[in-house]
């Protein structure tokens, strides 16, 4: 344990080091630039296998390449694959949210759970609010702390369970999430430099994300069970802790019927889909009555905010949290509002995206890469599992998932692809590494937010006290999400309607 909290000592000064990642981006734009000019220089190039075309790296400081970064600098942002897309998402999301939607629904999955089976009831309720994103860490981590005090049993380890459940299995649930429109689009982007018509949906690792929520609950209530709920009994709660009030767990009678209406608003909206659906001619599907290629799924982010704003609406109103039409629009710009500093990190990753693919090198990598692991007869998973150890390592550090996958996306999709594995298996491969390690790392602000939880019921706790509450959890996941992963890939498993896994 003591080498443990060392080696997070490390790497906690490593990443305080680290610049934002706004700014990160700006970095490694100045070094691409210097990196293509020597490349170019060099006249290094490779051969496309996949379209018989030789690629030669591009000088960004040439005079072709300044007129680029200056004329196409609108242009790279506006057309950035996941912007939109998270844009229009969030219309609906954000109505679900300010209008008390998805916080009645964590409340009410963690609400009259027997002491059975509270924990299973918590972990998975921490599954689905991903679809809240970062806000469920404000949400539910207290509330977990409550819904075990309730059936009597450790707040403190009610705060781990809740905690880990978001952070440890952020990329996978049984909803769509705005993480999927997000890791959809940069995915594509970077497949597109091989296949220039390849389109990955934000639907395209549902099966996976579906399967992995009910797994990882599962595993998180074992060894919560065997282990960790021993561990807690050794940590009392401070005899002088705050007490929360527990009524706040429950549900309104105004909340409870605001829940039923947006069920059957949901209900309704779905129906009426399937119903436009239905017809071989629907507008809907696509050539040849495809449902897989049609803009059902290609456009899945214009239903998925339709399907929000429906649900969130009809709960606002019989809640009371909507109290006429001028509420939703202004619900909409509050949403936008949060989503600020998303918007000014996309535009650097944006225009270092739109870099890179115009240097060449990227592609260049990729088939060099893939060129040396095929002489070197490297094999598929092997590949794979290197993949995730790498990407779990700098997962301790850089802990944002859109940053990240912007940063490695471009060379490993393409490099698989290029190996015959698809863009959708290896953005499932970065699910699992993207966020098994969250909840050990202190450079994640919410492990920090964790933490105080916990020191509201005991204040001696450190970083050690949760890192040792954590650590069980996040490896267990991170073996059995891997395990999962490569069932579905012996057995040939579809990720997601129209994604096959190999």
């Amino acid at each position: 344990m003591h080498l443990l909290l060392r080696a997070l000592d490390v790497v906690e000064r490593l990443g305080n080091k680290l610049p934002h990642p706004f700014w990160l981006f700006v970095i490694l734009s100045g070094v691409l630039a210097l990196a293509s000019w020597g490349l170019s220089a060099a006249g290094v190039s490779a051969l496309n296998p996949a379209t018989g075309k030789t690629i030669e790296a591009k000088n960004l400081l040439s005079a072709e390449g300044v007129r680029m970064m200056v004329t196409d600098a609108v242009k790279s942002y506006t057309s950035f694959p996941p912007l939109g897309t998270i844009l229009v998402v969030m219309l609906g999301v954000a109505v679900a949210e300010r209008s008390g939607l998805l916080a009645a629904v964590l409340r009410s999955g963690v609400s009259k759970v027997s002491p059975r089976w509270v924990t299973f009831a918590l972990a998975f309720t921490g599954m689905v609010s991903h679809v809240a994103s970062d806000a469920a860490y404000v949400v539910l981590i207290p509330l977990g702390a409550l819904a075990f005090r309730a059936v009597g049993r450790s707040p403190i380890l009610g705060i781990v369970v809740a905690f880990v459940s978001i952070s440890a299995g952020y990329d996978a649930s049984p909803l769509i999430t705005p993480t999927d429109a997000i890791l959809s689009g940069l995915t594509t982007a970077a497949a597109q430099t091989i296949d220039p018509s390849y389109s990955v949906t934000p639907l395209a690792n549902y099966f996976f994300s579906l399967a992995s929520s009910i797994v990882l609950a599962v595993v998180i209530t074992l060894v919560t069970e065997k282990i960790l709920a021993r561990r807690a009994a050794e940590m009392p709660v401070d005899d002088d802790a705050e007490e929360d009030d527990l009524g706040s767990l429950q549900l309104t009678r105004q909340e409870r019927r605001g829940l039923l209406a947006a069920l059957i608003a949901l209900a309704v909206f779905v129906v009426a889909l399937v119903l436009a659906v239905l017809p071989a001619s629907s507008p809907l599907r696509g050539k040849g009555g495809s449902i897989v290629e049609s803009p059902l799924l290609t456009s899945i982010s214009v239903i998925l905010a339709l399907g929000f704003l429906a649900a969130g609406w009809a709960y606002g109103k019989v809640a009371g949290t909507v109290t006429s039409s001028r509420d939703i629009p202004g619900f909409m710009a509050h949403g936008f509002r949060e989503m600020a500093p998303i918007l000014v990190l996309f535009f650097a990753i944006s225009q270092f995206l739109a870099y890179f693919k115009w240097t060449g090198i990227g592609e260049i990598t990729a088939i060099n890469g893939a060129g040396l692991l095929k002489s070197a007869g490297v094999s598929g998973p092997v590949i794979m599992l290197g993949i995730l150890v790498v990407v779990t390592l700098v997962n301790l550090i850089v802990t944002s998932g859109s940053a990240q996958w912007a940063l490695i996306g471009p060379v490993f999709v393409p490099m698989l692809m290029l190996l015959d594995i698809p863009p959708e298996t290896t953005q499932a491969l970065y699910r699992i590494a993207d966020s098994c390690t969250n909840a050990i790392t202190p450079m994640s602000p919410y492990f920090v937010m964790a933490l105080g939880f916990l020191q509201r019921y005991r204040r001696s706790a450190g970083i050690g006290t949760l890192f040792s509450m954590t650590v069980p959890l996040s490896f267990a996941l991170l073996v059995v999400w891997t395990l999962l992963f490569f069932v579905f890939w012996v057995f040939g498993i579809p990720l997601g309607p129209g994604a096959p896994v190999r």
